[in-house]
């Protein structure tokens, strides 16, 4: 996903966000939002961590910063990639999980739910 030797760095940026929005796209078409929030679970760590799997942090990073035990979150992204709503991306040792696109949090939800609630 980055670029290779000799590569124009903006075309391979440019070829990385293409294949992001079709990931995205496809993803979307395959499997509905519900369904990837059934996969994640409802744990706000958990949902955290799913979402900064943006293809721009490692696997170690994102654990840091979602609050999860490394081993914990490696066992999720194993269910997350087996279930189909992640991909890997192997940068040599380091892995930088993608996700096919980003679910709600509990807290966007709870908005919405009033919205329709006060018309």
């Amino acid at each position: 996903m980055w670029a290779r030797k000799g590569e124009n760095m903006e075309e391979s940026k440019h070829l990385e966000w293409l294949l992001e929005c079709l990931i995205h796209v496809v993803g979307r078409a395959a499997v509905k939002a519900d369904e990837v929030r059934v996969v994640v679970g409802n744990r706000a760590k958990q949902i955290r961590a799913f979402n900064l799997c943006d293809g721009t942090l490692t696997q170690a990073a994102i654990a840091k910063k979602a609050g999860l035990n490394s081993g914990n979150f490696s066992r999720s992204l194993d269910r997350w990639v087996n279930n189909g709503v992640m991909f890997r991306f192997d940068e040599g040792k380091e892995v930088r999980p993608l996700h096919i696109y980003p679910i709600p949090t509990n807290a966007v939800l709870r908005r919405k739910a009033k919205r329709k609630v006060r018309r």
